[in-house]
């Protein structure tokens, strides 16, 4: 189950994990989470308990809320990405 904010959260890990220079192996070690799951989280196909979101904000170093707010930013962008592309449509 895919919602924006799950599909965004999962490319804000992304981009933290990047910025860090990090492969997913990587942060899923420091998370001590599955590398296929981090994956899974990336690509916004699952939704990361609090727990999950936690292990993985305490990785790269940032506050939990700060990773989801990341996320909720991106969604933002999405959204007003879209309401432009739809404005040129017109």
């Amino acid at each position: 189950m895919s919602t924006p904010l799950v599909s965004s959260f999962g490319i804000a890990v992304r981009q933290a994990r990047e910025a860090q220079g990090w492969s997913q192996e990587r942060l899923a070690e420091y998370s001590d989470l599955n590398r296929s799951y981090v994956g899974e989280i990336e690509r916004g196909r699952v939704i990361a308990s609090l727990v999950t979101v936690e292990k993985l904000a305490v990785s790269l170093g940032v506050p939990p809320s700060a990773l989801v707010m990341r996320g909720e930013a991106v969604a933002q962008a999405q959204l007003v990405r879209g309401l432009h592309l739809a404005a040129i449509a017109c």
